[in-house]
């Protein structure tokens, strides 16, 4: 059970694994997020989790038996030359209808209980600088700066040169 933030009623929040069939409800909740689909990268990574689950953890929160947030995270191992796992959050989203009910907070302790039980001691994401709401739910979360800086570059401009 979590409050409901913005009526102070308390609504049944279950986390569960996802399934195949939670593919929709997913791609939905993350356009309302993003303002846009990113149907391809769900399918993707669907396809991974299904074709090797134990390299993945796919958990949703129902809120009265209806999907409203959801958690996608990749396992690797020997990553930068590492003898170790580690978990890749990819992608975590609540509907905006219903966000402030401790779903997220839910999600990241699945997470951690999932973690645990692979014998995975470390969580790792990215997010864009500019998304403060999730920034600021990283924090809340724990979550601290890598000591490592992501560098990228743009290969079709140096590809037409």
């Amino acid at each position: 059970m979590a409050e409901d933030g913005k009526s102070g009623k308390t609504a049944k929040v279950d986390v569960r694994a996802l399934s195949a069939d939670d593919l929709e409800a997913v791609i939905a909740i993350d356009a309302k997020l993003a303002g846009q689909s990113r149907r391809g990268f769900f399918e993707r990574r669907l396809r991974g989790a299904l074709s090797y689950p134990e390299g993945f953890i796919f958990l949703g929160a129902d809120v009265n038996d209806a999907l409203a947030g959801f958690a996608l995270v990749r396992v690797l191992a020997g990553e930068f030359g590492g003898d170790h796992k580690i978990a890749v959050m990819d992608a975590i989203g609540v509907d905006p209808d219903a966000q402030g009910r401790g779903l997220a907070r839910a999600l990241m302790a699945g997470i951690d209980r999932i973690m645990a039980k692979k014998g995975i001691a470390e969580l790792q994401t990215q997010a864009e600088w500019t998304n403060h709401d999730l920034l600021m739910f990283l924090d809340a979360a724990g979550f601290e700066r890598a000591p490592r800086v992501i560098l990228h570059r743009d290969t079709v401009e140096r590809l037409d040169a």
